[in-house]
């Protein structure tokens, strides 16, 4: 239990400081850093599913591709879709939209909710409902004040919510599902890191002439591949009330990190703020509840 709840802090901390870090990567742009990200993460993933045994599993779904060519399609979708969300959080520090992105983190727990009652007739809970109705009136609160969310919020509402349900109406949302994901995106990465921009400047010409690249770079695939490492044993290890409850703390830390960059919240957004958060608080306590269930503990436990 305790080894569980500290991977789940730790890779919590380890995505903030990939957020805060992002910004240490200029003269690359937010499209070279995911192009970057992605690549050098590729080998580290790779030794995992290796290392956990894994590597049957992606040839199971190459079978099905095989004999049902329509999934190798929907498997590109899935690619694409998890593609824009990893490009998002590297383009959204460079562009003063960090704040954006982790006002989407914090709503994504309960579009979740809201997504497995719509697409999968999950039953919502007293304290989900409670919980829905009032991320809707802060919602509807910044729509009334400003004509709506911006943009970046309803990329990361709607799009991991897709993403996720596309993955388990597929079956690959496993370690070997998220290496495919990543494997198909190869292409694109490469493309994007080595790009020259506008200025006349290269993803790597950018990196040789900027020592602390050599370093940073690389750094950014490791801690990439070892928060997942992290995320996927919590997963294993924790109950699934409390390994839930622990999701809250990455989009606190997006939170903090987008304030340290120099980003504020507007006046007028408080009242949304406050709604969305109280929210998030009645899904915390309904987690909370379910870990101090014995029952629930015992059957997810190991």
């Amino acid at each position: 239990m305790v080894q569980g709840v500290l991977a789940s802090i730790v890779a919590s901390c380890i995505f903030g400081g990939i957020y805060y870090l992002v910004p240490a990567l200029q003269p690359l742009d937010g499209e070279q850093i995911f192009g970057w990200r992605m690549l050098m993460a590729l080998p580290f993933t790779t030794a995992w599913l290796l290392y956990s045994g894994q590597l049957g599993g992606v040839l199971a779904i190459a079978r099905r591709v095989r004999a049902q060519w329509t999934l190798g399609l929907l498997l590109l979708l899935s690619s694409a879709l998890a593609g824009v969300q990893l490009w998002l959080f590297m383009w959204a520090p460079l562009h003063g939209h960090a704040l954006s992105v982790s006002l989407g983190y914090f709503l994504l727990p309960l579009a979740m909710v809201l997504a497995g009652r719509l697409v999968f007739g999950e039953r919502l809970s007293r304290l989900q409902l409670a919980a829905t109705v009032l991320a809707a009136c802060g919602m509807a609160w910044e729509l009334l004040r400003v004509g709506g969310l911006a943009w970046p919020t309803w990329v990361v509402v709607l799009g991991y919510p897709g993403y996720f349900v596309l993955r388990r109406k597929l079956h690959t949302n496993t370690l070997a599902g998220h290496w495919l994901d990543v494997l198909l995106l190869t292409p694109v990465c490469l493309w994007l890191a080595l790009r020259v921009l506008p200025q006349g400047i290269s993803g790597w010409s950018a990196i040789q002439g900027e020592p602390a690249l050599h370093l940073l770079v690389p750094l950014l695939g490791v801690l990439s591949a070892v928060a997942l490492a992290l995320y996927m044993a919590a997963s294993r290890l924790l109950p699934l009330g409390l390994f839930g409850l622990l999701s809250y703390v990455e989009p606190l830390l997006l939170v903090l990190a987008a304030l340290l960059m120099g980003e504020r919240i507007q006046p007028g957004q408080e009242p949304m703020y406050a709604l969305i958060g109280a929210g998030v608080l009645l899904l915390a306590l309904e987690g909370g509840l379910q870990v101090r269930r014995p029952q629930g503990v015992a059957a997810t436990a190991g």
